[in-house]
């Protein structure tokens, strides 16, 4: 086998050929050229070592600053989203062979498209409950990455509710329980099952301070309309409108705009078919309530009740979740019916009756373990 590397007998020698054979190289003076070419050689290496490490520490200080920049514009630009846009996310409680991990609360508040759906008029209280409910019992479980979207949506919430002038009274309840939980969380459990830096935390509390006071500083504008109003129309009319509220609290307040909308909301027959559709038979045996003519109170007791059981929710649209894929999803009614689109990728034969509504307390039980 022939030797293709350097001669191993003279290692580091510079050999030329000649007529009369090969030779070792030499200088113009008759000496040996190997030392001074090695000298030469080290003096080169040293140089590309230096140059390397010049290079390695550029490259190190380059990365620092990169990751620092980045570091920056992710604590403080709390306005970007950089979390995902979708409609729908396979819930998955376990690792098998196809999928690996499990799906968390925060990776589905993170992926699901909540900041469009807050624009929805059907969907804007299943979202604020929601984020109510997080709040009450769920804030320490969300990731850093969710705990930032949760307070990007609620920014968007209140920007809208101080734009438009809907629905304040929901958003003062749900800045209210979060306050109240952040406190409790600083003060009893610690400090330490917050994510991140303590200073963003009490930003975070001074910006709910901040909401709270411009809602209640909130004056409702009087929109000038000369077409017929809610008074214009007749009794039953009126009637009718009030018998389709859910809330007592909006009955109360829609009963202080003129006298005769009082009247219709200080109806019996209102507050006891408000108190059966909220509560069960049962309930009202434990706390009744009568006046002094002998006659149960149920104005009254529809206001206890409310502070000892749970109301029924009502929303106008819901999350579904497919029990054939277990994915949770957003659904559009409008693409179901025109191109027959379920919302989400099922293989299911007959995909609607897979399908169920699920309640902002179902969602949060869908990702407890």
């Amino acid at each position: 086998m022939p030797f293709l590397g350097q001669d191993w007998r003279s290692p580091g020698g510079c050999w030329v050929k000649s007529e009369d054979g090969w030779k070792r190289e030499v200088d113009d003076d008759g000496e040996d050229s190997r030392p001074r070419r090695r000298q030469g050689k080290q003096q080169q290496s040293g140089q590309l070592q230096d140059e390397i490490k010049k290079n390695e520490i550029i490259g190190e200080d380059c990365e620092v600053v990169v990751k620092k920049r980045k570091k920056d514009h992710f604590n403080n630009n709390t306005k970007t989203q950089y979390f995902y846009q979708e409609k729908w996310i396979y819930v998955h409680k376990g690792s098998t062979r196809e999928r690996h991990g499990y799906c968390t609360l925060g990776e589905a508040f993170n992926r699901l498209d909540f900041s469009s759906a807050i624009q929805d008029m059907r969907r804007f209280n299943y979202v604020v409950k929601l984020l109510q409910l997080i709040a009450n019992s769920q804030l320490t479980s969300l990731s850093g990455a969710a705990q930032k979207n949760y307070f990007n949506i609620l920014e968007k919430i209140v920007r809208k509710v101080l734009e438009d002038q809907q629905n304040p009274r929901l958003i003062k309840n749900l800045l209210q329980d979060l306050g109240s939980a952040l406190c409790i969380l600083v003060r009893e459990v610690g400090r330490c099952v917050l994510v991140g830096n303590i200073n963003i935390w009490v930003y975070r509390m001074e910006t709910i301070l901040n909401w709270q006071h411009q809602l209640n500083n909130l004056q409702i504008t009087r929109q000038m309309n000369n077409g017929a109003t809610l008074s214009d129309l007749p009794l039953h009319m009126q009637n009718s409108i009030l018998y389709r509220f859910s809330d007592g609290l909006d009955i109360v307040s829609l009963g202080q705009v003129t006298s005769t909308l009082h009247m219709l909301s200080e109806d019996r027959h209102l507050w006891k078919k408000l108190c059966q559709y909220h509560f069960a038979e049962k309930q009202f045996c434990r706390h009744l309530i009568l006046t002094e003519k002998g006659c149960v109170d149920w104005k009254l007791m529809y206001f206890t009740l409310q502070k000892y059981c749970p109301k029924k929710e009502q929303y106008g649209d819901a999350l579904q979740f497919c029990r054939h894929c277990s994915i949770l999803f957003w659904k559009d009614y409008h693409l179901a019916l025109l191109f027959k689109d379920t919302g989400h990728p099922c293989t299911a034969n007959n995909p609607e009756t897979c399908s169920t509504p699920v309640s902002p307390q179902h969602f949060i039980d869908l990702f407890k373990f």
